[in-house]
């Protein structure tokens, strides 16, 4: 497939879906990425997409291979896949590297919203709570809160509950930051 839309993309999700075979999906994803010369999406997009699905299907090794394909790629993507990849690296037992990469995108000086949730929510998961706070935090303050796209509230939300679930947890009192969680943008 030379060309890819959206609209193709949006058939084959659908499709596995329904089909609820993540290990399919993931190497019908896997083969459009590897066969993409052009397109709606990114290769790298693809390419997360299928590293994803690998994890639902539970081969985080070939998930890993995606999540590095898309990075090297470069292309425009939802969320740095070092993020990703720092998730896998947790599930595959090697906690101190993903760790120093979580570091390394931190040291970047430029996470967006949708990467700093994801980080947050896999800090959480294997219970660095400290951590976890942080990116939620970092991830606030780095949206601009109430831009115009839906997505963007739905971020902003999600890390805003993020957060506020971890501060529960660690026993810290509300902030101005937990306020925002009742004012609508």
């Amino acid at each position: 497939m030379a060309h890819v839309t959206r609209e193709q993309l949006d058939r084959l999700l659908e499709q596995a879906l329904l089909d609820d075979d993540h290990g399919a999906l993931a190497g019908r994803l896997d083969d459009l990425a590897r066969g993409y010369r052009s397109g709606d999406v990114s290769r790298a997009a693809i390419l997360v997409l299928a590293a994803e699905e690998w994890r639902q299907a539970g081969q985080p090794a070939r998930a890993l291979e995606c999540f590095q394909r898309a990075l090297e790629d470069g292309g425009e993507v939802s969320v740095d896949p070092r993020a990703g990849i720092a998730d896998t690296l947790f599930e595959l037992d090697r906690p101190d590297e993903a760790r120093e990469l979580v570091e390394s995108i931190k040291a970047d000086g430029r996470v967006d919203p949708m990467t700093a949730l994801h980080v947050a929510e896999t800090l959480l998961a294997y219970g660095d709570l400290t951590a976890a706070h942080e990116w939620a935090t970092d991830g606030v303050l780095a949206g601009d809160g109430c831009g115009p796209r839906e997505a963007t509230l739905r971020t902003r939300d999600a890390l805003l509950r993020t957060r506020y679930r971890i501060r529960v947890d660690l026993g810290l009192p509300e902030d101005d930051l937990d306020a925002l969680l009742d004012v609508p943008c």
